[in-house]
C-alpha cells in the first residue's frame, strides 16, 4: 500500500515590504529563487488562511494551525515552542516565555535582535543572566542569537491574562 508524502514548505517571514533600493519589490520579488521556483512549478501551491479570525496574526499560531493543531485551543505563546525545540519538559503549572535579548539605547529599544549577535554572545548572556536571576523556580535556557528561553516552575497562577507583546513589534 502506497502512502502520499508531503512537503510542506512555510516561508514563514518572507512577506514583506516594497523596499525603493529593490526599485519597488519586495526583497522576496528581488530574490533568486530558482529553488522555489521549482517546487512551487512541479508540486501544488495554494493559499491556507492559518490564523484564525481574533487571534494575533503571528508564526507561532499560523505554525500550530500549519501542524494541524486548533490554535484556539492549543496556543500558549511562542515560549513553548522554544521549550519544545530545546527539549526542556514542562509540567502543567509550568510557565513558559520566549526571551528575546535586545538592544537599548537612550532608554528605548534600538534593535529588538541586539543586532542578531552570535550564538555564543547570546548563550553566554543567556547564562549571565540565569546564574543573576536563577533559581526559585526561575530558569533561564541558552538558545540560538538572540532567542532564549524563560521558565516560571509551579507558577502559582499562571494566567491567559498575562500579555506580552513580541520586540519586533515595537
Amino acid at each position: 500500500m502506497s502512502r502520499a508524502k508531503y512537503v510542506i514548505v512555510l516561508a514563514d517571514g518572507a512577506a514583506d515590504l516594497p523596499v525603493e533600493a529593490l526599485g519597488g519589490r519586495t526583497p522576496l520579488q528581488a530574490a533568486r529563487t530558482p529553488h522555489l521556483d521549482r517546487i512551487a512549478r512541479e508540486g501544488r501551491a495554494g493559499t491556507l488562511e492559518t490564523v484564525p479570525e481574533g487571534m494575533s496574526p503571528d508564526s507561532s499560531v499560523a505554525n500550530l494551525s500549519v501542524l494541524g493543531y486548533d490554535p484556539r485551543t492549543a496556543h500558549r505563546g511562542r515560549g513553548v515552542l522554544e521549550a519544545a525545540s530545546m527539549g526542556v519538559a514542562l509540567g502543567p503549572r509550568d510557565l513558559a516565555m520566549r526571551l528575546n535579548v535586545v538592544s537599548v539605547e537612550d532608554g528605548r529599544m534600538r534593535d529588538h535582535s541586539a543586532g542578531h549577535i552570535s550564538s555564543e554572545e547570546g548563550r553566554a548572556l543567556a547564562r549571565a543572566l540565569h546564574e543573576a536571576l536563577g533559581g526559585d523556580g526561575l530558569e533561564i535556557h541558552p538558545g540560538i542569537s538572540y532567542r532564549h528561553l524563560l521558565v516560571l516552575r509551579e507558577a502559582l497562577n499562571p494566567s491567559d491574562a498575562l500579555r506580552c507583546f513580541p520586540p519586533h513589534d515595537h
